[in-house]
């Protein structure tokens, strides 16, 4: 397992964040250290200080990364027809050990039913 460290968005399940947690991921739930109503942009700025990949369903982040130029933080995008809370802990117990080294250098992944996108940071 990889140091990397996440901040998982309140548009995703506190249930996700437990079954991480229990397979030895480092992740937060964003009501665990922002209020729950913080803006996109103030979950940004505590993911690139605090050095945590953003999990979210949220397409507003890969705007505000392309818009800054940033190089952090990584991002993970999930577009699921079906984004419950067993699905997307599924998924990302499967990718995380294929992706983390990538996400550690700084990348957006974006993942849907079909597949698995990756685009290095900063997004151009």
């Amino acid at each position: 397992m990889t140091s990397l460290r996440f901040l998982v968005d309140m548009n995703l399940s506190p249930k996700t964040v437990t079954n991480l947690q229990q397979h030895g991921w480092d992740i937060l739930r964003v009501s665990q250290v922002l209020p729950m109503d913080a803006e996109d942009s103030d979950i940004l700025e505590y993911a690139r200080q605090e050095d945590r990949v953003i999990i979210t369903q949220d397409l507003d982040f890969s705007s505000l990364l392309a818009l800054g130029g940033y190089r952090k933080p990584s991002l993970i995008t999930f577009r699921l027809s079906v984004p419950d809370p067993e699905t997307i802990t599924q998924k990302l117990l499967e990718l995380l050990p294929d992706i983390a080294n990538r996400l550690a250098e700084g990348c957006a992944v974006t993942i849907d039913d079909r597949k698995v996108r990756v685009r290095r940071l900063p997004i151009l």
